[in-house]
């Protein structure tokens, strides 16, 4: 590309202002001597520098206010939840981030620790006391599989296409 823009200048003729000679734009080798007058593309050269250089800037903060953000929002998060709540379940004192809603045939289930310690400690299955008997009956059974240790533990996990892989 750029021999093809080279040979398209050696195409171009110029005829110098002090001696009169014809000669290629490719082989100029132009100097000013005198103060060069600005244009608009110099305008909008130094525009386009001064944006990169706020856009580093920005950049430089930008991680920093976003984790800001984020505490800010769990703060507000919690005081919602807080105010959300049944006051039963606010006394187990359970960070609301680490309450996953599972509704059927448990309600919720608790990993203690998820979020604050990035280790989990105990999970928790919390349930209100129903009164539908084929509810209850499944909650049974899962505390029985429970105590029992007749389970098996598989994470999966689905990626953005919607595709699930076992791990």
């Amino acid at each position: 590309m750029e021999f093809e823009e080279f040979q398209e200048f050696r195409k171009i003729l110029c005829v110098c202002p002090e001696c009169g000679e014809i000669v290629r734009v490719s082989d100029l080798r132009l100097k000013s001597k005198g103060k060069v007058k600005k244009t608009w593309l110099d305008d909008y050269e130094d525009r386009l520098l001064q944006m990169d250089k706020k856009e580093e800037e920005f950049n430089e903060i930008e991680g920093k206010l976003r984790e800001a953000a984020v505490e800010k929002g769990r703060k507000e998060a919690k005081k919602v939840f807080n105010k959300a709540i049944k006051a039963d379940l606010r006394r187990l004192k359970l960070d609301p981030y680490d309450i996953k809603p599972i509704l059927n045939p448990v309600d919720f289930l608790v990993f203690k620790g998820m979020n604050s310690k990035d280790i989990i400690s105990n999970i928790v299955f919390l349930s209100k006391q129903l009164e539908n008997q084929n509810i209850n009956r499944l909650r049974a059974q899962v505390k029985d599989v429970i105590e029992d240790n007749n389970y098996e533990w598989q994470v999966a996990r689905i990626d953005n296409t919607g595709q699930i892989e076992l791990e």
